[in-house]
């Protein structure tokens, strides 16, 4: 597993995508809006068009799997996965026991 770092603060990120918002209209696209935003503060505009779309999938604007049910469903994902894994250890283990007890002489 991967885990991959951010180098951008949460309050960061949400004052660019604001920024957005508040000036898209000072623009003829929004794409427009997020070059020149994003040339301002030294960020990849692709970056902070990605943040713009996630942002509105979080408010309900666009459709899309908002960001918390996203990592609930990681969440869940990886319970589930050490769950199946903890299950064959016991299954291996209950059949390596069943097989010592029959290899054990029988007692009257």
């Amino acid at each position: 597993m991967t885990k991959t770092t951010n180098k951008f603060a949460p309050e960061v990120r949400e004052r660019a995508v604001r920024m957005v918002f508040d000036h898209e209209q000072d623009h003829p696209s929004r794409w427009a809006a997020v070059v020149s935003i994003a040339e301002k503060i030294g960020y990849v505009p692709q970056t902070l068009h990605e943040w713009v779309k996630k942002a509105e999938v979080n408010s309900g604007k666009r459709a899309g799997v908002p960001t918390e049910v996203a990592d609930k469903v990681k969440a869940l994902e990886r319970e589930v996965r050490e769950l199946g894994q903890a299950n064959e250890i016991l299954r291996n283990a209950s059949a390596y026991f069943a097989q010592a007890e029959l290899d054990r002489p029988f007692r009257r």
